[in-house]
């Protein structure tokens, strides 16, 4: 099945064969980690155009400039944030109210992490989270990828409880209508149970290993928070203006805005508080250093998998994919559930889930002549339970997984493809399985 709008590609070959053996070679690239994955990334992207599956318009109207400014807004608003401190005074605290016990961190981390998660965005959330992370593990002369690995799935967790926490749930409640009090009540139930449970198999895999020395323990102990605020006038300045972007998150629909603006346009306000009453020299050294805070990386890597992802979307391969539920469950309510939420968090885990979900929302909004509005509202909640939660299962499945990637890559500290994926995607399934027991239970 083609696009009617591709014809042909290279060599007169199906766009369908030729973009999934892209989007295959691309992803095998990645998964070796021997060459820059936002390199491969932007080849797979050329691939991609100069094999006509895409053209050059086609490409650039694949990629969300939404999420590109929205992570690029909140990295610039972070880099700025950081000059004062109080990412050094939060680490500090966080340290002391659980006497330096690195288990007890790792809880709280994450708890702080899926809370802040689904009150305003999971990718804000670790942006403002895993340099806290970083900080606080140096201090104790701990490992930091465990602490990494729990803020990566807290973030993604928590993001599925509510409207605002993960874009695919942006996407639903615009199509369907639903509120951010529909998502909390229908999934932020089973979005906390699985936050609690998915607790249990991180203590048993590196909970009872944290050790920190007692010397270090007590050092930490002994900090003063209120001396890690190095520039009061820039903090309060910060805060303002992350009080109103999280406020225009908040209210992003009632104002008619995306949240990539308003992350941009709160990225310029404080780049302007910075700098106002600098000379024209200094201005310019200080907006340099700034953007060379921003992990383009992580930026450049997400451009390019949104062409190469916009390329099997056109190619026809996920709208195939989408018909083939329809097919496989022959109308059988249950199982059209069931599939929905399954194959939407495997193929979440490798696949952006933006698209994906574009592509399951006219699919679903069909079924609405075969089923009641209430079980196209069950359709829904399985829809985003299977996209946000399926982004834990490799380290591409979600924004935030590769924004806490790029961080802990640039303070030398590397987390890789493959042996991320071999410890998150079991714990993604046994996610998935806590999902359908709670849809049973409440809806079927």
């Amino acid at each position: 099945m083609t696009h009617p709008a591709t014809a042909e590609a290279l060599f007169g070959l199906s766009p369908l064969v030729v973009s999934l053996a892209i989007f295959v070679l691309t992803y095998a690239v990645i998964v070796t980690e021997k060459i820059n994955r936002s390199v491969v990334a932007l080849l797979g992207a050329g691939l991609m155009v100069f094999a006509g599956v895409l053209n050059q318009a086609e490409a650039f109207h694949g990629i969300d400039l939404n999420t590109i400014s929205l992570l690029t807004g909140m990295m610039v608003i972070v880099a700025i944030t950081q000059k004062s401190g109080v990412f050094q005074y939060v680490a500090i605290k966080a340290a002391k109210v659980v006497k330096a016990d690195p288990w007890g961190l790792l809880v709280m981390l994450s708890l702080v992490t899926a809370v802040f998660s689904a009150l305003l965005d999971n990718v804000t959330t670790v942006l403002l989270i895993a340099p806290v992370t970083l900080l606080i593990t140096d201090a104790l002369r701990i490992g930091p990828y465990p602490y990494l690995f729990s803020v990566i799935f807290a973030s993604n967790i928590g993001g599925t409880a509510t409207l605002i926490g993960d874009p695919p749930n942006i996407m639903i409640g615009s199509a369907a209508k639903l509120t951010f009090n529909d998502f909390l009540i229908n999934v932020g139930p089973v979005a906390a149970v699985v936050m609690a449970l998915m607790l249990i198999p991180i203590y048993f895999i590196w909970g009872r290993k944290l050790r920190a020395a007692p010397e270090d323990r007590a050092l930490v102990m002994t900090f003063n928070e209120r001396e890690s605020i190095t520039d009061a006038r820039l903090l309060k300045q910060a805060l303002f203006v992350i009080a109103l972007v999280i406020a225009g998150f908040v209210f992003a629909h009632a104002l008619g805005q995306e949240p990539g603006t308003i992350a941009m346009f709160g990225a310029a306000l404080l780049l302007l508080l910075r700098v106002y009453d600098k000379k024209a020299e200094e201005q310019s050294h200080a907006i340099h250093h700034t953007f060379g805070e921003v992990e383009w990386i992580t930026i450049f890597f997400f451009i390019g998998l949104f062409v190469v992802v916009a390329g099997i979307e056109k190619a026809g391969a996920l709208e195939l994919l989408a018909h083939k539920i329809v097919e496989w469950t022959g109308g059988n309510f249950t199982a059209t559930a069931y599939t929905i939420l399954w194959v939407s968090a495997v193929l979440s885990a490798v696949v952006d889930n933006i698209p994906f979900v574009a592509t399951m929302i006219p699919v679903i909004q069909s079924m609405g002549n075969v089923f009641t509005p209430e079980q196209i509202d069950i359709l829904w909640w399985a829809l985003s339970l299977g996209a946000c939660l399926g982004g834990n299962g490799t380290l591409v499945g979600a924004s935030a997984n590769l924004v806490v990637a790029g961080m802990a890559e640039r303070a030398g500290q590397p987390v890789r493809f493959l042996p991320f994926m071999l410890m998150a995607f079991p714990l993604m399934l046994a996610s998935i399985a806590v999902s359908s027991v709670y849809l049973w239970i409440r809806y079927l």
